[in-house]
């Protein structure tokens, strides 16, 4: 029984998530109702992490498997046929045949994301439902200042959703850079760790959406995280602004 991994893009605007739930579009049940229209094999695939509604990915990764050997071009083609054929916004960019042990979720070493701001005043059209407006310029220095203080090992109880199923809140952050291009209209929050807990990216950029506003400083940033209270977090940030990259194994 072959194994192939699945990376995947995908515009999440629209969808549930990625997660399957009864009576509304998810991603993950997109893909798997195209597996069955080609391979007529009921599967499940497997997400390296979970999206919430409206948060889009460029390198997310799955596995599944089927009871036919079939080429990796063929999976990949197949599956891209019916997912037009759908009308899903999910593109499958590549396929490859792994071993048994390979699990798109348990054997990832890194995830990374990237949240994005668009600073301007006028309404976004091209980039609607893609970035965050801010309808001024953001002190981009004194948010990746205040970025650095949440980078290593830390109890991130303030920065996770009273929602999250994660047993410790307890996560190391291996990167955390605010960048700008554009002359300053584009603003990206890069994110890199090992796992990431429910809300936690969300939770960083709105929070240091204020420090860039200057109506936060990065000492407060650093009182949110030692406080250990979700009340202490800034607001969440919309999840259309976030992008799931890659993941390393």
């Amino acid at each position: 029984m072959p194994k192939f991994k699945i990376t995947i893009e995908y515009d999440g605007t629209g969808y549930a998530g990625w997660q399957r739930q009864p009576d509304v579009p998810t991603i993950q049940e997109a893909i798997e109702q195209a597996i069955f229209k080609f391979s007529g094999q009921n599967v499940t695939v497997s997400g390296s992490g979970r999206t919430d509604a409206g948060v889009h990915a460029r390198g997310q990764v799955a596995h599944f498997s089927l009871d036919k050997d079939y080429s990796d071009d063929t999976v990949e083609g197949a599956i891209n046929a019916h997912l037009r054929a759908q009308g899903d916004r999910v593109a499958i960019l590549s396929s490859q045949t792994v071993p048994d042990d390979f699990d798109a979720r348990f054997s990832a070493k890194k995830r990374h994301y990237v949240y994005k701001f668009w600073c301007r005043r006028a309404p976004l059209t091209l980039e609607r439902n893609r970035m965050w407006q801010v309808s001024h310029q953001l002190d981009v220095a004194k948010m990746h200042e205040a970025a650095q203080r949440l980078v290593g090992q830390h109890d991130f109880t303030t920065f996770r959703s009273v929602q999250c199923q994660a047993k410790s809140p307890v996560r190391t952050m291996d990167r955390l850079d605010v960048i700008t291009k554009d002359d300053g209209a584009l603003v990206e929050l890069h994110a890199s760790a090992r796992g990431f807990l429910h809300n936690q990216i969300r939770s960083f950029a709105g929070t240091l959406r204020k420090v860039g506003e200057n109506r936060w400083t990065p000492d407060d940033v650093t009182q949110a995280l030692e406080a250990k209270e979700r009340s202490a977090c800034g607001p969440v940030a919309p999840p259309y602004g976030l992008y799931f990259m890659q993941v390393d194994y």
